[in-house]
């Protein structure tokens, strides 16, 4: 296939469908002229000898106007008009093609803003399904721990429980077993005390003196104070002598007996 590159062949075809135009115009003017009729015409003629045709004056004939020639398209107007024609018919299709090829873009844009807001839409979808499955995890987890702690609980509980019990009946046993222990002790510190306490003369029978004994392990005795006693001063001052005297006072039993503050109650003989 030729490669018409100058547009030779439209402007050549142009021009002959111009000039095929204008003459036509020109035959069909020509036909249009009226046929005016043949009048015979009367001749009247007269014998004219040579001698007389020789003296007649010469009479000229008027010249006869020939026909204007039909005006002849000029071929590079022909062409400036077959190229405007062309360059017309050009321009329009390419502004055709431009906005063939604008919609054609602000169709793709639509479609790929349309997909974009899919995308969007989807991402914001799974995005808030994340968010509650996480927040479902995250309370199923918070409420596991609470019923972890809630079990820890109930088991220190149970356990604190058990313990305060065992220690309390322990309590009660040592408190048991202890009771008859601290009698003894005490009755081992009075007896040892009464071995040492000699009542004055003048204290009447059946008196009775309450004191406070203050002693440290191994029983030394370190204060002696007289809280109550119904006696003189001479019966006070034999109760404080007679404990300074049995210091050191008898062990305990048991360790667990031992007392640094002791509370005696003296009495004389009936």
């Amino acid at each position: 296939m030729i490669r018409d590159t100058y547009n030779i062949i439209p402007v050549f075809l142009a021009a002959m469908l111009h000039i095929l135009l204008l003459a036509g115009m020109v035959f069909v003017y020509d036909f249009s002229r009226p046929a005016h009729p043949v009048i015979p015409l009367a001749i009247s003629a007269t014998l004219v000898t040579e001698s007389e045709l020789a003296q007649a004056p010469v009479v000229e004939m008027p010249p006869v106007a020939e026909p204007e020639p039909a005006p002849v398209p000029d071929p590079d107007e022909a062409q400036k008009r077959a190229a405007e024609e062309q360059k017309r018919l050009e321009d329009l299709r390419v502004e055709q093609e431009r906005i063939r090829l604008e919609k054609v873009a602000e169709e793709k844009r639509k479609q790929q803003a349309e997909v974009e807001r899919k995308q969007r839409d989807e991402a914001e979808r799974e995005r808030r399904e994340k968010e509650a499955e996480r927040k479902r995890l995250e309370d199923i987890e918070r409420q596991r721990q609470e019923n972890e702690r809630l079990r820890k609980e109930a088991e220190l509980a149970a356990l604190q429980q058990r313990r305060d019990a065992e220690i309390d009946a322990e309590e009660k046993r040592l408190a048991a077993m202890n009771a008859g222990l601290q009698e003894r002790y005490v009755l081992s510190i009075h007896n040892h005390i009464y071995r040492n306490w000699s009542p004055p003369v003048s204290a009447q029978s059946g008196s009775e003196c309450e004191v406070l004994v203050r002693q440290v392990p191994g029983g030394e005795v370190v204060g002696v104070e007289i809280l109550s006693c119904d006696g003189d001063e001479a019966l006070r001052r034999s109760v404080e002598t007679a404990v300074l005297r049995s210091s050191p006072l008898p062990p305990p039993p048991d360790p667990s007996v031992f007392e640094r503050n002791l509370r005696l109650i003296l009495k004389t003989e009936q």
